[in-house]
C-alpha cells in the first residue's frame, strides 16, 4: 500500500452550531453547507502528519507532561497556516475580540514554529500557525 496525501479530515461534531461559528465565523474558513455538512474540496492540503503523544501536546502547550484535568483532553489536532507572524497576530486579537479563549497565545516553538492553539467546541487541538519552511 502506498498512502498518497491526506484525503480528507473533519470534526465529527454534536453541536454543529458551535462548529460552524467556530470554523465559518471565527476562522473564516471557505466552507459551504451541504445539507447539515460543511466542507470545502481543493483546499490546501496537509504538510503534515503525526502521531503526537499527550504528554507532549502538554509540554508544548502547558510547559508540563500533565495535560490540565480542567482542560478537555483533545483528541486531534489541526493547523491553520498563516502567511506570517504578523497575519497569525491579527488573526488571534481578531478572535479574541468575537469571544475565543485561546489555550495559549502566538509564542515560537524550540523548532522555528509560531503557533497559537485553542480548543474547538469538539475539542480538537486547533493552532493558527507560522512555520516559515512551508514558504520557502
Amino acid at each position: 500500500m502506498k498512502i498518497e496525501c491526506i484525503a480528507g479530515f473533519a470534526v465529527i461534531t454534536d453541536d454543529p452550531a458551535a462548529s460552524a461559528e467556530c470554523y465559518l465565523k471565527r476562522l473564516g474558513l471557505p466552507l459551504e453547507a451541504r445539507g447539515d455538512y460543511l466542507s470545502v474540496d481543493g483546499f490546501a492540503g496537509s504538510r503534515h502528519f503525526g502521531v503526537w503523544p499527550l504528554a507532549m501536546a502538554a509540554e508544548s502547550c502547558f510547559g508540563t507532561q500533565h495535560w490540565p484535568q480542567d482542560v478537555p483532553v483533545p483528541t486531534s489536532t489541526i493547523e491553520f497556516e498563516l502567511q506570517d507572524v504578523a497575519a497569525l497576530q491579527a488573526a488571534v486579537d481578531e478572535m479574541t475580540a468575537a469571544g475565543q479563549s485561546f489555550v495559549h497565545g502566538p509564542r515560537e516553538e524550540p523548532w522555528g514554529q509560531t503557533l497559537a492553539r485553542f480548543l474547538s467546541p469538539e475539542n480538537v487541538l486547533v493552532g493558527l500557525s507560522y512555520a516559515p519552511w512551508l514558504h520557502e
